[in-house]
């Protein structure tokens, strides 16, 4: 069902980027849109997990430097089928950890200094597991291309609203037989809105499939539900300041503090909420008869 639900929000994301492109110009910018995406998603495909590394300084680790954390990552990729990633640390101290790589032969996984000293062997076994199954679901490749049909959806409504203002985009609507300067308005500022829920609400899908299928990899639900009530703990005492709020998808728990609390604003968050996903963990665990 969550790979339904993703492949539906992507549908409804590209269905924006084409509306927006059409706003700003027509079947034409349909086309531009298009291009415009596509060129963007084959950039990040390509270039997105440098760009991340480089952002947090992460530093690739050899075996012989960190042969625990070398130990775990490699038995745990030997469990899930797939290739060995590269390691690397990431010199923070407020723990956390992501996936990154376009595929799962170029993937990398990461985590912090932080992580490294609150979390026991088996806590952090499950938040690679976690981490795999991102990387075994191709869930880094779906984000970043949401990511990027997001971002070219905001480029394309601030081009929207500057061609409004200057009323370009009014007569190209009444030359079209279109609405009126206000509709178009309202389309300009709900779309990066929609924009954003979609996008939120792909990042939460993927998140619990990556819990599930993490456990699964590792054989500890409860470890991964200890170590994400750890890491929620310790990131709201101490929220991960050189983090950015582009890339804050790609951590296992957010690394900001971002938005509390339920209701509507529990949409914009990239993450589940924690307590749900532990809750669904201890769940699992008692179905593969673990004690909660």
């Amino acid at each position: 069902m969550n790979l339904i639900k993703t492949a539906m929000l992507m549908a409804g994301l590209a269905a924006l980027l084409m509306f927006i492109g059409g706003l700003v110009g027509g079947r034409e910018g349909v086309i531009v849109a298009f291009i415009f995406a596509l060129a963007m998603n084959f950039f990040s495909y390509w270039f997105s997990d440098k760009i991340v590394l480089s952002l947090y300084r992460a530093r690739e680790v050899s075996p012989q430097e960190a042969p625990e954390l070398y130990d775990i990552v490699r038995r745990l990729t030997v469990k899930a089928g797939l290739p060995m990633p590269r390691v690397y640390i990431i010199p923070s101290d407020t723990p956390n950890a992501f996936a990154t790589g376009r595929n799962p032969e170029h993937a990398v996984v990461a985590v912090t200094e932080g992580i490294l000293r609150i979390l026991n062997w088996n806590e952090l076994e499950g938040v690679l597991g976690h981490e795999l199954g991102h990387v075994k679901n191709r869930d880094i490749l779906i984000s970043t291309i949401a990511a990027t049909m997001a971002s070219a959806i905001f480029f394309l409504a601030d081009m929207a609203r500057w061609s409004l203002m200057f009323g370009g985009l009014s007569r190209d609507n009444e030359d079209r037989g279109g609405g009126s300067a206000i509709a178009s308005l309202l389309m300009i500022i709900l779309a990066p809105i929609a924009a954003m829920l979609i996008q939120a609400a792909i990042s939460r899908s993927r998140e619990f499939d990556a819990d599930e299928d993490g456990a699964a990899i590792s054989g500890r639900p409860l470890a991964l539900a200890n170590a994400l009530r750890n890491i929620e703990a310790a990131v709201s005492r101490r929220p991960m300041v050189e983090a950015s709020p582009t890339t804050a998808h790609l951590f296992i728990v957010n690394p900001l503090k971002g938005l509390r609390g339920g209701g509507l604003f529990s949409l914009f968050s990239t993450h589940p909420p924690t307590e749900a996903r532990i809750a669904r963990l201890e769940q699992l665990a008692r179905q593969m008869g673990q004690v909660a």
